[in-house]
């Protein structure tokens, strides 16, 4: 059974950092594609990071150079690790995967198929 369960959320000001965590059953977490995406309530969802089975990592421009995505596989663990947040990055986090033939291209975490139940991140400026 997939199953993503998200932590590390929470509330600051402009130029803080925050990491989240994301802890994947194992079938889950040896699925291809691992990433994060958020929706703000403005706003449609939309991929923030993912990275593949081979490490390959991908952003969206918007945060390419403050965030990074990474992964543990001894814990089964995602991290999304957020520097210089801004008042625009407010939204609910949410890990995800997807499942592709290795070697594909991930595409944007938004169209994942497995979710989380997402967590809050809120910056005020």
């Amino acid at each position: 059974e997939a199953s993503l369960v998200e932590s590390g959320g929470g509330s600051g000001e402009a130029g803080w950092s925050l990491r989240l965590s994301c802890v994947a059953s194992a079938p889950t977490y040896d699925l291809y594609c691992l990433g994060w995406a958020r929706h703000a309530p403005v706003n449609e969802r939309e991929g923030v990071a993912s990275i593949d089975g081979d490490g390959y990592t991908n952003y969206a421009d918007s945060v390419t150079g403050r965030f990074a995505v990474s992964k543990d596989s001894a814990k089964n663990t995602l991290y999304l690790q957020m520097n210089s947040l801004k008042p625009e990055n407010t939204a609910m986090y949410y890990c995800a995967a997807r499942d592709i033939p290795r070697g594909q291209a991930c595409p944007g975490a938004h169209e994942f198929h497995y979710w989380g139940q997402g967590t809050q991140v809120t910056v005020s400026s």
